[in-house]
């Protein structure tokens, strides 16, 4: 496993002090699949539970996968044991909507935060979310929501929210979900030359009412080369 420690601890300092009670929303993003934003999000996450008082939740956006609570328990000795899974969200909002709904024996709908729930790790500073896939039925799909309820609701239980999107070349997530994040940080992989893709995706994220912090080479410095100072003006 490549140690990114001092590559986040640098992250965290350029993001600036948080604001004191209210949790920072970090998204992290790519333009393409393979640039690493897993880990590179997975890595913030871990250093800031050091750093932080309350909790730190990192949120996987890729429902299908859920990767991140699989890629945790596989690094048992460096991030401790996943704990019992729990709900998700403190007053039943969430980011996504599963349609046509799911309805129990008296007909009712099944509430969408039923399909995610989170598990503590390593003790309860650290939190992974994961989708319950396994509870879709039949023709059921899931949309991402442009709305702000879920994050607004986490801010008040945690020191910082990571959010972890599915690369923007096979979702639109980062885009849906930047208005509501205090930043996007986006994630290229070491030795990339070709920056069309993640300046399209900045000026993409603006646009939808995002704040791009910068750019991350993941396995390489967090300095940002000079073709890319000039790429992101």
């Amino acid at each position: 496993m490549v140690d990114l420690t001092s590559e986040m601890a640098q992250l965290w300092s350029s993001l600036g002090p948080p604001t004191p009670g209210r949790a920072r929303v970090v998204q992290f993003a790519a333009a393409r699949a393979g640039e690493g934003t897993s880990t590179v999000a997975r890595e913030f996450a871990r250093l800031a539970v050091g750093r932080a008082t309350k909790p730190v939740w990192l949120v996987d956006l890729d429902l299908m996968g859920s990767g991140q609570a699989a890629a945790i328990a596989a690094e048992r000795g460096l991030y401790g044991p996943l704990g019992k899974a729990a709900a998700a969200t403190p007053d039943g909002s969430v980011f996504f909507t599963v349609q046509p709904p799911a309805r129990d024996q008296q007909g009712r709908p099944i509430p969408d935060a039923r399909y995610l729930t989170a598990r503590p790790v390593g003790g309860r500073k650290l939190w992974v979310t994961s989708f319950r896939r396994d509870g879709l039925r039949g023709a059921q799909r899931v949309h991402l929501l442009p709305k702000g309820d879920y994050w607004r609701a986490l801010r008040p239980h945690a020191d910082l929210v990571v959010i972890d999107s599915p690369a923007a070349n096979r979702s639109n997530a980062a885009l849906t979900v930047a208005p509501f994040a205090d930043f996007t940080v986006l994630v290229v992989s070491a030795g990339e030359t070709d920056t069309t893709a993640p300046a399209q995706l900045r000026s993409a994220i603006e646009d939808s009412g995002g704040r791009v912090a910068g750019i991350v080479f993941n396995r390489a410095e967090i300095e940002t080369p000079k073709f890319v100072r000039r790429m992101l003006g």
